[in-house]
């Protein structure tokens, strides 16, 4: 509990101020004239002036609150390669036992998994919002558990206090993957068009694993074809339908000793073919 004093004046200020300076006018110039009992007349006026200026006792009861730490946790299908999920599930232990020992701290988990519609790992975007949540004052700080394979990163909302990453993985963990891009729903029967394809090497990607790559593509039940294209740069690749209907396109590379996974070294796409 604390205690003040506080003033609620009758007049305006100004106007107690005029007395004051008038008041000390008069008791001055009954001391100059020698007039007793000059000092009852000093507590007369500063009574008068102390109940213009209408003084008051406050007190407060105020409770603290708490300081609020934002721990996002990254839980997208690569946090399930290799002993990842063993870190993730170790270094939240390791915050949530951390924030415990601290006086007067809450810790708020919110955990973000795989993006709707291929959209990535949207972990920018969950810490936006749990920001959103809070008073940005109360935040003391902020921690993402991640992979950093984050797919929102033109989002980084304005921090009010420190984030840190913790990052899983290893340091030699590389990954290869192939990527198709700008892949249209239909196209007109014996036209040719255009559809983008990227093979990225992600990571400590070792000397062994070469910039240049053998693409298998096939087309239905067709004989595939293999070609050497170059890694980490986009590869525009003409296409012609055979036929009308659902036409499926299959892309590959072949797996590499040491990557991640050989889940995304392949995708397959329908493109509807019309006349």
């Amino acid at each position: 509990m604390t205690q003040s004093i506080v003033f609620a004046p009758l007049v305006n200020w100004l106007v107690i101020y005029g007395l004051a300076a008038l008041a000390v006018a008069l008791v001055a110039l009954a001391l100059w004239r020698g007039l007793g009992g000059w000092w009852l007349r000093a507590l007369a006026l500063g009574a008068v002036l102390l109940a213009l200026a209408n003084p008051a006792l406050q007190e407060e009861e105020r409770a603290p609150l708490n300081d609020i730490v934002l721990l996002v946790v990254d839980e997208s299908a690569s946090q399930g390669l290799g002993d990842r999920a063993a870190q993730v599930a170790e270094a939240v232990a390791a915050v949530e036992a951390e924030v415990a020992a601290l006086p007067n701290t809450e810790l708020r988990i919110h955990r973000v998994g795989d993006g709707e519609e291929d959209a990535g790992t949207l972990a920018l975007t969950v810490l936006a919002e749990a920001l959103a949540e809070e008073p940005r004052a109360r935040v003391a700080g902020a921690i993402m558990i991640t992979d950093g394979r984050v797919h929102d990163l033109g989002l980084v909302p304005n921090l009010p206090a420190p984030l840190q990453v913790l990052l899983t993985g290893e340091e030699a963990d590389w990954d290869r993957r192939l990527v198709v891009k700008d892949a249209p729903a239909f196209a007109i029967i014996g036209e040719e068009f255009s559809l983008t394809l990227r093979i990225e090497d992600i990571g400590a990607v070792p000397a062994s694993a070469g910039g240049e790559v053998e693409l298998t593509i096939s087309v239905d039940a067709e004989e595939p074809a293999t070609y050497t294209v170059p890694v980490n740069e986009d590869l525009d690749l003409p296409v012609t339908l055979p036929h009308g209907g659902m036409n499926v396109l299959q892309f590959s590379v072949a797996p590499v000793d040491g990557e991640l996974t050989d889940r995304n070294n392949a995708s397959a796409i329908q493109i509807n073919g019309v006349r």
